[in-house]
């Protein structure tokens, strides 16, 4: 470890332990897509390249690499007694040199650790117990639950003086975050864009919580060109060709990735015919959280991609706008003839949402449909399905 003289840290700096980004992209947009007074805070960003220009097909995933908050990295280097104008160098070990012991909970490593260099005798003890087999649950109760970053620990048991040696072979380095790709390369060729519900939540004792990664990105400014590393990946959603006709669905940030398949559609359609489209929507209010309204009308008027005329359809569902919850596959059962032509054509399904309940009470919807439409028993339309998913053409992706 090498210890020089500099301050400010850039969200560039990637850990040597993780491979060369793809490439690193700028954030030219920053927009909410929800009502200020809603209780989500779901935002759009655009980004552009900086480096080479990486190809990518929709339903792409994007990975990135989120900078700590500069409050949190303060309170830290606090805490740890560290020279704030303090440049630290990290030399990673070789691999074979490490002893790693698969056995250990990775919640009992640092806070054993933390027990030797605890010089106040209670403040010990509770982290023995919490090491020990019989703490377990205690730890898990303190330490899981309520999500407690390393820092909170330290503030906990404010006698454990550390050598930061020790802090960064026991810390583990931050992880990328994926990203759905909301954007098709066909219409945005030098850009890509994600639709990202910025995450917050409270704990079981009150404590307020917000995602890293959306927060930091929420709090970008496309003026100020940070340059963000990323990585592309595969996702669960192969890219369809223009001529296999579609059933989409995706309430949510789930829209995020067919927004990217209607862009794509839509640039398609002004050189060759493409095939229906019919997509499902949800959210709870039509005026709070309805993602993307206006593209999505707009695609569904004029010969657009889901137009009527196109064969295809745009259907909303808004669970909280009246008495009884409207969900996507109410939407799904009011259309049911039409999903059963389009599945008799060949159509492909998607699904992409939240991992809770949705892809589940999705799939007993198309059991539902198909029984009904075909007159065939359940247990026909549940094989039927199932077909579709060996053949590839029922495709999930789900995330909690």
């Amino acid at each position: 470890m090498q210890i020089g003289r500099a301050r400010s840290m850039s969200s560039g700096k990637v850990p040597h332990e993780k491979s060369k980004p793809d490439a690193f992209l700028k954030m030219v947009k920053n927009f909410p897509l929800t009502r200020a007074s809603h209780e989500k805070d779901v935002r759009h960003f655009e980004f552009e390249f900086v480096s080479q220009v990486i190809k990518y097909e929709i339903g792409d995933v994007l990975e990135v690499l989120p900078s700590q908050s500069p409050a949190a990295v303060d309170s830290f280097i606090q805490r740890c007694n560290l020279d704030p104008e303090s440049l630290i160098t990290v030399h990673p070990r070789e691999m074979e040199n490490r002893h790693i012991d698969n056995n250990v909970n990775t919640l009992d490593v640092p806070i054993k650790v933390m027990s030797f260099f605890a010089t106040a005798e209670h403040e010990k003890e509770r982290l023995q117990y919490f090491a020990s087999p019989e703490g377990r649950d205690d730890l898990y109760q303190y330490n899981q639950k309520e999500r407690r970053t390393v820092l909170e620990v330290l503030e906990d048991f404010p006698s454990v003086q550390m050598p930061f040696e020790w802090f960064v072979q026991l810390v583990p380095p931050l992880k990328n975050r994926a990203f759905s790709i909301s954007s098709s390369p066909l219409a945005h060729p030098t850009q890509v864009h994600l639709t990202v519900d910025v995450v917050s939540w409270t704990t079981p004792f009150k404590r307020k919580r917000q995602g890293l990664c959306s927060t930091w990105l929420a709090s970008l400014d496309p003026e100020q060109s940070i340059y963000i590393p990323v990585w592309f990946h595969k996702g669960l959603l192969p890219p369809p060709p223009p001529s296999l006709p579609l059933i989409v669905i995706g309430p949510g940030t789930g829209c995020a990735p067919f927004r990217g398949f209607v862009e794509e559609r839509a640039v398609q359609s002004q050189s060759s015919t493409i095939a229906p489209t019919l997509l499902f929507f949800g959210c709870r209010n039509e005026n709070n959280d309805f993602l993307y309204r206006d593209f999505w009308l707009s695609h569904s008027e004029n010969d657009g991609v889901l137009s009527e005329a196109k064969g295809g359809g745009f259907y909303a569902a808004f669970s909280r706008d009246q008495p009884q919850k409207v969900y996507v596959q109410h939407k799904m059962q009011e259309q049911s003839e039409r999903i059963w032509n389009l599945l008799c054509e060949g159509a492909a399904i998607y699904v992409a949402g939240s991992s809770t309940k949705m892809p589940s009470d999705v799939m007993v919807a198309f059991e539902e449909i198909i029984s009904k439409e075909s007159g065939a028993p359940r247990e026909s339309a549940v094989r039927w399905l199932r077909s579709l998913e060996k053949a590839g053409k029922y495709h999930v992706e789900a995330w909690s």
